[in-house]
């Protein structure tokens, strides 16, 4: 395929996917800023290097992998993650359907670890494949079937010990 259509084809996945790079960029740093400097930072990677693509079919979860690894970067620069303000959680709110009025589980999913969370997150609330969370994390579907298994398995544990704390904190 030509680079101008690559280009074109990448354009129209973006546009048509930008809502989902950036709750999955501000799912990441908690930060509207933050979230559309990764998405703005991860367009232009995609954009420069789209030459690389080989398969068309899979432009959906290599742009979630840009998102990710530019996600995680930036993580790693700044070293804390930051509350998220007011005027943002009502900027999401007004949003697409997906946001998330249990806060147990929000509470719950962020005790988990970066590397179980993020195929929760991609599987669950991006609605990946198994063999395309394997892809953007660049492990085997093996890897990711047992992080996942693991991943439900603390979060059930967390969202129980949460319920009981709760009726407990009634009585």
């Amino acid at each position: 395929m030509k680079n101008v259509d690559i280009n074109q084809l990448l354009a129209a996945r973006i546009t048509e996917r930008q809502d989902n790079l950036y709750r999955l960029a501000f799912y990441y740093v908690k930060n509207q800023e933050d979230a559309l400097d990764i998405v703005q930072e991860s367009i232009r990677k995609a954009l420069v290097s789209s030459n690389k693509i080989k398969d068309v079919s899979s432009i959906d979860s290599w742009l979630y992998k840009i998102i990710v690894r530019t996600a995680l970067d930036v993580l790693r620069k700044k070293k804390k993650l930051t509350v998220a303000d007011d005027e943002t959680i009502e900027y999401l709110r007004r949003g697409e359907e997906d946001h998330y009025p249990d806060l147990d589980l929000q509470e719950a999913l962020e005790g988990l670890s970066l590397k179980y969370r993020t195929i929760v997150v991609l599987r669950f609330f991006e609605d990946l494949k198994l063999e395309e969370i394997a892809e953007v994390l660049e492990e085997n579907v093996s890897t990711v079937k047992t992080r996942l298994y693991k991943a439900l398995q603390l979060l059930r544990t967390k969202m129980t010990e949460q319920g009981e704390t709760k009726r407990w904190k009634k009585n």
